[in-house]
């Protein structure tokens, strides 16, 4: 067995752990002794699987032609979504802490990518199913969905700008002309690594994969809620 599958085993086995212990924690002091921390582990757990293969398997990610290379759409937030909307936003949360542990091992990035997926997911996974939370009807679902989209896309152009970019030139040597070159060979309206970059690539790649999820998820979760026996 390579070390890296024997990291991701022990990233994993350490991540169920730490959940265990915490809800085991929570529940002991829940006066109201409502929270049922196996349940709750087993759901994260059923739907950090299905989050964490579309993930990191990489027939599940999609290119595309306008977008640099390096951006490719991902779906992992829709068992985050439906986990979220079903048991509430820290289920929702959990599992994109769970996708997000068991891709660390195989990072590229020293981990600063997947941290910042983490940010991202989290963010707009945990305000979608908050306000679900508080409102559920369709009307909530709108509401969710539209102020997570907005927050998410803004939240994402101000960390490519500010984080991601710097970081990615300093981690592979590349200088700024080089790297404008490369998106613009995707994208020629992109004028500078900087804002420009962020309103032609990072806000159109983000809203389409946002659309996408949005779609899927709405349909999905229409057609399975009733299995999930949230509660009335």
């Amino acid at each position: 067995m390579e070390s890296k599958q024997i990291i991701a085993i022990v990233a994993i086995v350490m991540a169920f752990i730490l959940l265990a212990a915490s809800f085991r924690f929570f529940g002991a002091y829940n006066e109201q002794r409502k929270f049922n921390s196996t349940r709750f582990i087993a759901r994260v757990a059923i739907f950090g699987a299905f989050a964490a293969i579309l993930y990191v398997v990489p027939i599940f990610t999609i290119n595309l032609p306008f977008i640099p290379s390096f951006l490719s759409l991902h779906f992992d937030e829709i068992p985050a979504f439906i986990a979220g909307f079903a048991y509430g936003p820290l289920s929702g949360l959990s599992v994109i802490l769970i996708k997000t542990l068991i891709k660390l091992p195989m990072t590229s990035t020293v981990g600063v990518g997947e941290l910042t997926d983490l940010l991202l997911s989290g963010a707009y996974v945990s305000i979608a199913a908050f306000i679900y939370k508080k409102k559920r009807n369709l009307k909530g679902v709108a509401i969710g969905f539209g102020l997570a989209t907005l927050f998410q896309l803004g939240f994402a152009m101000l960390l490519n700008v500010y984080l991601m970019i710097p970081f990615y030139m300093n981690l592979y040597g590349i200088d700024e002309a080089g790297l404008l070159r490369v998106m613009q060979l995707a994208n020629p309206a992109i004028k500078d690594i900087g804002w420009s970059y962020a309103f032609f690539a990072v806000l159109p790649f983000n809203l389409i994969k946002d659309v996408i999820v949005i779609i899927v998820t709405f349909f999905v979760y229409r057609s399975i809620h009733k299995l999930l026996r949230f509660e009335k």
